[in-house]
């Protein structure tokens, strides 16, 4: 089966060659399909007999909201999306002064086993299409009304853990014929997978890294991230220093503060010496507390901010939205699996 959801142009266009049509319906059909039309039936300038081709040939789901929190103090909202195989990923739409923000998923569940996030509890299902990917951008901003001006790739799964259908991804939504979102308007966030970051650099495209750090010191980031074990910060700097070289772009430090974990003094000195020389900046953030696990918020984020700031690094601290939904990543979906378990 075919997954037109997944599918650029050029490609669209050879598939449409190979039934015998023009290269036309082609067009018309990936405008239907970044328009977000609920069905191939419902392409209403393509022949009928070419829509029931392309039914009975081609896959063409549609996420549906199996659950939706609108946050009563900024208007956050989080959504589940339920995919066509009955499983479910989280998107949340975001509002800002600069325009509107949805944060996607890239994989059912994560095999990265971070000990501060929710997604990954359950562990990896599958990667998700490009089309999947896409769908969540779609189907928010139709939701919620409003154009899209941002995405981060931040949600459930690690995107560089599934690099062929995030690169896809990003050349669809880069599209003109589409959403037409450019690559500056969009970030995506890893746990540090080293060998990806280099190949990703190798595509010089304009987008934002952020590099999910953490910790400074080794002993620390592995306890923390499995990933750090066998490869270190070390070699995590080295591409991230790589991937400026190369694309020019600066790095985003996401640094969730963890209390009596990662926010002491030699930590923050530990950090700023690690960035010394490296264009970037730490975005340090208030955990979001996940009910499996014992980390707790820190209560030095001022102070740490002050300390990093005393040695010349540019740190942002990120407020936090939705704080009465379930807006920590993957909470909404462990409890949605946990009331199907019960039932």
């Amino acid at each position: 089966m075919t997954d037109l959801k997944s599918m650029n142009p050029e490609e669209m266009a050879a598939f449409f060659q190979t039934l015998g049509e023009p290269s036309f319906r082609a067009k018309q059909c990936f405008r239907w399909v970044q328009g977000g039309i609920p069905s191939i039936e419902e392409m209403s300038n393509l022949p009928k007999a070419l829509r029931e081709t392309l039914r009975r040939n081609c896959i063409y789901d549609v996420p549906e909201i199996a659950r939706k929190q609108v946050s009563a103090l900024d208007g956050t909202a989080k959504y589940l999306w339920r995919l066509a195989d009955g499983n479910c990923i989280e998107s949340v739409w975001m509002q800002y002064q600069h325009g509107n923000t949805v944060c996607i998923s890239s994989q059912v569940g994560c095999r990265m086993g971070c000990a501060l996030c929710a997604s990954t509890l359950g562990g990896k299902v599958r990667d998700l299409t490009a089309g999947e990917m896409v769908d969540q951008v779609r189907y928010t901003a139709l939701d919620a009304g409003a154009e899209v001006s941002n995405i981060v790739l931040m949600g459930i799964g690690e995107p560089l853990d599934n690099f062929e259908h995030v690169l896809r991804f990003l050349e669809l939504i880069n599209r003109p014929e589409g959403m037409h979102i450019g690559m500056r308007h969009i970030s995506l966030s890893t746990c540090g997978l080293t060998e990806q970051i280099d190949k990703l650099a190798q595509y010089k495209l304009q987008l934002t890294l952020s590099v999910s750090l953490h910790a400074p010191d080794d002993e620390t980031r592995s306890r923390l991230m499995p990933v750090n074990r066998g490869v270190g910060v070390a070699r995590l700097m080295e591409s991230c220093r790589n991937y400026f070289a190369v694309t020019g772009r600066r790095i985003s430090y996401e640094y969730a503060m963890i209390d009596e974990v990662n926010d002491h003094d030699w930590q923050a000195d530990l950090l700023a010496r690690l960035l010394k020389g490296t264009p970037g900046h730490v975005n340090l953030i208030p955990l979001n507390e996940v009910e499996e696990s014992p980390l707790v918020p820190s209560r030095r984020v001022a102070q740490f901010q002050k300390r990093l700031e005393g040695h010349g690094v540019t740190v942002t601290v990120r407020r936090k939205l939705g704080r009465d939904i379930d807006a920590s990543c993957g909470q909404l979906r462990r409890r949605e699996i946990e009331q199907s378990e019960r039932q």
